[in-house]
């Protein structure tokens, strides 16, 4: 089982991207000096639905701005509606203008 601190972790960053952006496992698991985790990150996520506060996992996609993770929302178009609502524009699961909604926790302000 996976370090459920490491876990934590990645929520408390997770619940620092703003609306309306999002970012990559990937940049979540560099900002956490965790390079190379970015399937861990993903574990992560898969068991967000449980954490407490909640998790915005639907601003979380893999390094092509796609929303692979869609399955997991219970519900094919749930994670899509998500970030659409909150101004994301999405295109074939794929947000549409990824690289300038993009939220590096590295090079952005923490909240």
């Amino acid at each position: 089982m996976e370090d459920l601190n490491f876990y934590e972790s990645v929520y408390a960053l997770v619940r620092q991207i703003p609306e309306g952006r999002v970012t990559s496992y990937g940049a979540i698991a560099r900002a956490l000096g965790r390079e190379g985790s970015a399937r861990i990150v993903g574990y992560a996520m898969g068991n967000a639905g449980k954490a407490n506060p909640p998790v915005p996992a639907h601003r979380v996609l893999n390094s092509k701005g796609q929303l692979s993770a869609k399955a997991a929302f219970g519900h094919p178009d749930l994670m899509q509606q998500l970030l659409e609502n909150e101004g994301v524009k999405i295109n074939n699961d794929r947000v549409v203008n990824f690289k300038s909604v993009f939220w590096d926790p590295l090079t952005e302000e923490l909240i």
